[in-house]
């Protein structure tokens, strides 16, 4: 495989012009768009085309960096996880959070729907609601209410949505956002629920689904998935997954990267991180029934997996190259301030929307806000970017690696993980030492997750 340096590919001139438009990123420049003006539409990469069209496919444009590893978590907001970052007591707000009140508390509030109003409210344990809050495609359309983001109390999602966790609840997460690198435009691929969205990381598209009813949509993506552009080209992957639940390539039913030898236990992802063996490109799967994080669990118990995945990356011998993004696949029907923005349609296929439910903007706007960070030696150390990603960002950054075809109109022209980046010095080489999770089984897993509402969030007129 060729290996091209950053400043060759620079002062070659091999930047394609449409990647500088519409969310694309120079290596190295830290700047992208990721909005779309109706203006541009002509300028925008297509399906197939490489990001360098000037080198062969294949080509490795990146050689800082060997591995790029996806750990995706389940179902939790910007707001919900992180809204409360840098704002304790003496700290500097970081990132775009809560806008806090005199009384240190966020100022952020939804009407019911029957009179009164829900305030935001620090969640009383590390455990969920089971069955709220929800984050089906109506529902979420309810929830973001034309970019009003006022719709959450009042829709299924009901009054929990408004709640949120802060670093005493979750310091791994928290010491991991205050060291590396967050997004605070981060949005989920699609407004809907899990499935849709973990589509959306193998294939830059749905393919129609909205909902996690896997059986009634399309088998497969029409342009394949990246682990098809991986094995085109002879680049090693691996999806790592919990033999007690499932891989994320089995959302594609009869693709043959479900029974793909590359789809094994996640004990040989530590195996792997521990000799340094880890592939080019790989997702780590939670135990996505106990583990995730999806409500009714206990945060706690995904956290210490988190953990677990993100220090065995650091103490192991192929750190100095790797490059882990953490990121949820949606936001699971909590609360956020910020309303999606519109994002390019991958492809013709019209949302497959449940009977009698409105198809909204279709694809071409991005779901709710969610957590992410890039965890990397080469990560520009506690810095908040605001470019616009969504979980295609990840298949344009390996996509911009090895020079590969995108695979729809979204992955080529989403903005890739450059911004996150500084690859003129490793900033982390020496791993950084992050606060211990907070651990489990938590008492709340006995006790129930207490009071939700809490007494004193709800004010009438």
């Amino acid at each position: 495989m060729t290996r091209f340096s950053r400043r060759t590919l620079l002062q070659g001139g091999l930047v394609s012009g449409a990647a500088l438009v519409a969310g694309g990123s120079l290596i190295g420049s830290g700047r992208a768009s990721g909005g779309l003006a109706p203006a541009l539409a002509e300028a925008l990469r297509r399906p197939d085309s490489l990001p360098y069209p000037n080198i062969a496919p294949g080509t490795d444009t990146l050689p800082e960096i060997e591995h790029i590893l996806v750990l995706m978590m389940e179902n939790h907001s910007y707001d919900n996880y992180l809204g409360m970052l840098g704002r304790g007591p003496g700290q500097t707000p970081k990132g775009d959070g809560f806008t806090l009140g005199a009384d240190g508390l966020p100022t952020a509030s939804n009407p019911t729907g029957t009179g009164s109003t829900q305030h935001a409210f620090h969640l009383p344990t590390t455990c969920q609601l089971d069955g709220q809050p929800d984050q089906e495609w109506t529902t979420v359309h309810e929830c973001i209410d034309d970019g009003a983001m006022d719709g959450f109390a009042s829709s299924p999602s009901g009054p929990v949505s408004l709640g949120y966790w802060t670093g005493d609840d979750l310091p791994f997460y928290y010491s991991l956002a205050d060291t590396f690198p967050i997004g605070d435009r981060w949005f989920c691929s699609v407004p809907g629920q899990t499935d849709p969205n973990r589509r959306y990381l193998t294939a830059a598209t749905s393919a129609g689904m909205v909902d996690d009813v896997v059986a009634e949509y399309p088998t497969l993506p029409p342009n394949g998935t990246i682990f098809d552009r991986l094995d085109q080209y002879g680049i090693s992957w691996r999806d790592y997954y919990h033999l007690t639940s499932s891989p994320t390539t089995g959302l594609w039913i009869d693709d043959p990267s479900a029974s793909s030898p590359n789809v094994v236990s996640v004990d040989a992802f530590f195996t792997d991180a521990a000799a340094g063996t880890l592939p080019g490109f790989a997702i780590i799967d939670p135990e996505f029934t106990v583990g995730s994080e999806e409500n009714p669990q206990d945060i706690a118990q995904g956290e210490a997996f988190a953990a677990q995945v993100v220090n065995a990356v650091m103490s192991g011998p192929a750190w100095s190259s790797t490059l882990l993004v953490w990121v949820y696949d949606e936001h699971g029907g909590y609360y956020d301030h910020v309303p999606p923005p519109v994002a390019v349609a991958p492809d013709d296929i019209a949302p497959i929307v449940p009977e009698g439910a409105s198809a909204y903007d279709g694809f071409a706007r991005y779901g709710v806000r969610v957590p992410s960070a890039v965890i990397s030696p080469w990560s520009r150390p506690g810095i908040v970017t605001s470019v616009i990603h969504d979980h295609t960002s990840v298949l344009a950054m390996v996509e911009r690696k090895w020079n590969l075809p995108a695979l729809t109109a979204r992955d080529a022209n989403a903005a890739d993980l450059t911004d996150f980046l500084d690859l003129s010095t490793p900033a982390f080489l020496d791993p950084p030492t992050l606060a211990m999770p907070a651990g489990f089984p938590q008492a709340c897993e006995s006790t129930g997750p207490g009071a939700i509402p809490p007494a004193g969030s709800v004010t009438t007129p």
